[in-house]
This record gives C-alpha cells, sequence and structure tokens, in this order.
C-alpha cells in the first residue's frame, strides 16, 4: 500500500499540474490521462465538444461485456482568480499529512486514486469490467455528459453501475439537488445622468429582477418541508456574477448577471424559472421599450443540471456497502454528474474521498489517508468484480 500510494501522490502531483480550469482546452491534461492508460495497455476512447477543444476519456479494463462498474471524475477545476493562497494552487505541495492544490479533493484526488490503480485493476482476474469515465466542464453545469454518454452508448456492452468519486468522506450518496445554470442579458438606454427618466438603466432594470428572484426565493423557503434530509430543505437560488454600465453620469446601457437556481428533487425548475421570465417580459419589458423599443431582456438557461433521486440508486449503493460496510444513505446540496448517469437508467451514487468543505476553496486539499481510504476503495472494487 505504501508503495501505491507514494505512485498515486506522484499522480496527483501531475494533475494538480494542469491549470485546467472550466471553459478552457483539455489537450495537456487529457493527453497526460491517455498517455498515462495507453502506456498500461489501457485502449482509451475520447469524446469531444463542438470545437473539439476539450474531451471526455472513456476506457475499460477487464472483458468487454455488460454489468461491471463506471469510475467517474471530471477533470475541470474552479478558477483561483480573487483567492488568496498559501501556496501555488497549481503545484501539489504537502505540508505534515495535507497535499494542497486546486483540485487536490475536488476532484483529482480520485482521479489520482483510479489512475493509480490501474496496475492493480490489469493484474486482477476480473470476471466484470472496471470503465474509467473523466468528464470535462462538471463545474460549469457538466457540459461534457451529452457527448460522453453518446459516446458511451454506442459501445458494444452497458455499463451496470456508476460510482461517481466527489468528495463525500466516504459517505453513500444517493440524492442531491438540480442546478439551472441561467444568465440575464439586459438591453438599456443610455442617456445623460442629469435626467436619467429619457434613458433606461439596465442596472436599475437588474435590480428589480433580482429582487423578484429573492422574492421567489424566500417563498420557496417558508414552503420548505421539515422531513427532507436535505440542507437547506428547500430550492435555493443565488446570483454569482453582475456586470454593466460605463459611467456613473449615464445610465446603464447594458447589465449582465449570472445566476443559479438548485432545484429538490422533483420540483420543477423549467415552472419556476418560467415565473421570473414572465415577470421580466410582462413587468419590467413594457415600460421600458415605452422609452425606446429596442431595450430588451433576455434570460437564458445555459445548462440545467439534473438532479439525483433515489429510484436508480439501491443496486449501486449495495454494492459500495459491501466493499465499505457503509450502510447509510445521505443526500447532499450541491450537484455532480450523476444525475445524468441516472437519468438515462444507470444506478448511480455519489462516494469518494475527502470532503466537500475544502472544495472551490483557497488552499484547497486532501489529507494523505483519504487518499488512502480512496486506494482501498479501489481495491475492493477489483476484489468484487474478480469473484
Amino acid at each position: 500500500m505504501a508503495d501505491n500510494l507514494d505512485y498515486t501522490i506522484e499522480i496527483l502531483k501531475n494533475l494538480v499540474g494542469f491549470d485546467s480550469v472550466s471553459g478552457q482546452a483539455t489537450h495537456g491534461i487529457v493527453g497526460y490521462i491517455q498517455d498515462y492508460l495507453e502506456g498500461h495497455g489501457v485502449e482509451v476512447t475520447l469524446s469531444h465538444d463542438a470545437d473539439g477543444e476539450r474531451a471526455n476519456v472513456f476506457a475499460t479494463i477487464g472483458p468487454e461485456l455488460d454489468g461491471g462498474v463506471v469510475l467517474n471524475g471530471h477533470t475541470d477545476v474552479v478558477p483561483v482568480e480573487g483567492q488568496i493562497w498559501g501556496t501555488d494552487p497549481f503545484q501539489l505541495i504537502r505540508q505534515d499529512e495535507r497535499l494542497y492544490g486546486r483540485g487536490s479533493v475536488d476532484m483529482k484526488g480520485f482521479l489520482a486514486c483510479v489512475l493509480g490503480s490501474v496496475p492493480l485493476f490489469k493484474a486482477a482476474d476480473l470476471k466484470r469490467p472496471i470503465h474509467i469515465a473523466f468528464s470535462y466542464d462538471e463545474e460549469t453545469g457538466g457540459l461534457g455528459m451529452p457527448p460522453l454518454l453518446e459516446s458511451m452508448a454506442g459501445k458494444p456492452f452497458r455499463p451496470g453501475i456508476v460510482i461517481v468519486g466527489e468528495p463525500t468522506e466516504m459517505n453513500i450518496v444517493t440524492g442531491h439537488k438540480g442546478g439551472a445554470e441561467m444568465r440575464t442579458e439586459i438591453t438599456g438606454v443610455e442617456v445623460h445622468s442629469c435626467n436619467p427618466t429619457k434613458g433606461v438603466s439596465a442596472i436599475s432594470v437588474a435590480g428589480r429582477l433580482i429582487a423578484k428572484i429573492e422574492e421567489i426565493g424566500a417563498r420557496l423557503a417558508a414552503q420548505s418541508n421539515p422531513d427532507t434530509p436535505y440542507d437547506p430543505p428547500y430550492g435555493t437560488f443565488n446570483v454569482g456574477i453582475i456586470e454593466g454600465g460605463a459611467a456613473r453620469n449615464a445610465t446603464a446601457g447594458w447589465c449582465n448577471f449570472d445566476w443559479e437556481f438548485r432545484p429538490m428533487p422533483g420540483q420543477d425548475s423549467k415552472a419556476i424559472i418560467a415565473e421570473i421570465t414572465q415577470y421580466a417580459q410582462n413587468e419590467l419589458l413594457p415600460p421600458m421599450k415605452a422609452i425606446n423599443p429596442k431595450a430588451d431582456i433576455q434570460i437564458i438557461t445555459e445548462v440545467n443540471v439534473p438532479s439525483l433521486d433515489d429510484r436508480n440508486a439501491e443496486r449501486a449503493a449495495a454494492f459500495v456497502s459491501e466493499i465499505t460496510g457503509q450502510n447509510s444513505r445521505s443526500v447532499v446540496a450541491f450537484g455532480t454528474d450523476a444525475g445524468y448517469f441516472s437519468d438515462v437508467g444507470f444506478s448511480t451514487v455519489v462516494c469518494g474521498p475527502g470532503s466537500i468543505s475544502r472544495a472551490h476553496a483557497p488552499d484547497e486539499y486532501i489529507e494523505v489517508q483519504e487518499l488512502e481510504q480512496g486506494l482501498r476503495f479501489m481495491a475492493g472494487i477489483a476484489d468484487r468484480l474478480s469473484r
């Protein structure tokens, strides 16, 4: 185990060294993973975005037949701009039993455990296959999942269960909220601020629309179900980015803001977003166009990440329980790619080393003993599939 741990930490060091922020080309990190797998005699299939700049990785170890386990993780990380780090975020730094670096826990630590276990997987007498499925741009809504699922559907075999290795402290997660990733673009009318009534301030319109979003958010909170295991026990909104205007002495000719809605499983996110859109079109837009017909409000759903519920989870959960001894089932508020797999019928759970509390934060880290947990998990999967 000690040799394999050192080997896995070296792989993690290489993975963290790639500045694989969402939305960027993945040639570097995907090329490294592809070369590594092919160096171990594992055939790799890549599925790309429309521009061919970002790619998912899919590979199979063991017999190419139905069943087996998909080990899923994402190669992208969130940005570090605006964060104050004590170390270089794209250099893995070990301090005592902590390994610092962007993506170390979310979720290159899991990727390293998978890759570090490839020699073990190859040596095992697998009766059912182990599939490796690494996706791009999970952090911005699972943009890599549609081409990954399409690529998987073209294989002559269908995997049995999916384990998404997001950091859950090795707890078995069978449900999480969804995520509608939204953008609003408002076109106002610029005039001199000495008489702002002749123009349309796109920033003021944005403020009213954001207030409506918060009003609906408060209504959902008031209607929460106290018996649900989710925390918070209701769908939530967040406005994360806002920008607009050109000068303090002119009405803002434009304003854009990025926001999200995280619905509960089973909650109709489209209906709630439609309510916001109707408010914009029926209440805000007419007086804007009365001043200038070019004024406009566009509310854009960039991606709608499916929630994960437990309708398909039990077979995967039972498999993980057999390996880890963990029999409890839990839910989380953060989103993953698991909902995509579940929605096309794969029995899917989320289970991986490390804590989500360190994800996206400055000085992100994973503990050495958490990597050891991940490696024991990989060994257990290989053993179970060899029976």
